[in-house]
């Protein structure tokens, strides 16, 4: 079992890598801007924007009864926001979105506030190992590609349940290794997000179950990933004025040197990626 120690650290880690100027400007010009998750293509040659958004809308499908006005959602790891105003404008639900960045959380009020979204949308900066909400709160608990990020993905889990109200719908995807991948072939993938390790969908699939949740699935879409991974190899392979100006020459170049350790990974299925949905009896 993951100790208090190597949480906090990981947290501490995660605050560090999404408040680098660096890295809010990769996020910002090369990933799609919005979202900081992996899209969902119907060619190769689609924009990651696009991708992104299809993404929402396939996990929204998933707890779409209780994605209604009135309803509230915990958005775990939200980002620069994109989740969280697809879900206001589109359902009327309330997000509160809880993020441990500061930088990610002012870019993310900001845009909130420019569309209007302010009022149904709360930002909060904190962690997903201490959810700073009662019991019972959620009716949706949702999570796009930031468990990857914690150190103690049990206890995120089992937050994430605590909150959930009866009937209540926890919704993520999150980037896994295959159940043959050994750590020592993902360390080169996860230095620059400098997270400690992957977990597999087996692992998630357990601990679900093992939380009492009630109508656990996975939908494996890990084919979209290297799509995903060769659109962004080919964003940081390209002269991108607005990518230049936002980020040092030396990231760019760690950039065009890690992500294709991505997509050699995706290729060869040492990643997963899909959706886990399960629902609080």
């Amino acid at each position: 079992m993951t100790d208090n120690t190597d949480a906090t650290r990981a947290t501490d880690t995660a605050r560090t890598y999404y408040d680098t100027r660096d890295v809010d400007g990769f996020y910002a010009h090369a990933w799609g801007g919005e979202d900081i998750h992996v899209g969902m293509y119907t060619h190769e040659r689609e924009d990651v924007a696009t991708a992104s958004r299809r993404t929402i809308d396939r996990v929204a499908a998933k707890a779409a009864d209780a994605l209604t006005p009135g309803r509230t959602v915990l958005d775990l790891g939200s980002g620069f926001g994109g989740a969280a105003r697809a879900l206001a404008q589109t359902y009327g639900c309330r997000v509160v979105a809880l993020n441990i960045s500061e930088v990610q959380n002012r870019r993310h009020r900001a845009t909130n506030a420019a569309r209007g979204l302010d009022g149904l949308i709360d930002v909060v900066t904190g962690s997903f190992n201490d959810i700073p909400a009662p019991d019972a709160s959620f009716d949706v608990v949702w999570s796009q590609e930031a468990l990857c990020h914690s150190g103690d993905r049990a206890t995120t889990l089992r937050e994430a349940a605590r909150v959930l109200r009866p009937g209540g719908h926890l919704v993520f995807t999150d980037i896994m290794a295959a159940a043959t991948t050994g750590e020592d072939e993902l360390r080169p993938l996860m230095e620059r997000l400098t997270a400690p390790d992957l977990a597999t969908p087996a692992f998630y699939d357990a601990e679900l179950r093992r939380l009492g949740l009630a109508e656990v699935e996975y939908e494996d879409l890990s084919a979209h990933m290297l799509t995903h991974y060769e659109r962004l190899a080919g964003e940081v392979a390209r002269e991108n004025p607005e990518l230049a100006g936002a980020v040092s020459a030396d990231y760019v170049r760690g950039l065009r040197e890690n992500i294709p350790l991505w997509v050699a990974a995706c290729r060869s299925e040492r990643i997963r990626w899909g959706i886990f949905h399960a629902r609080r009896p």
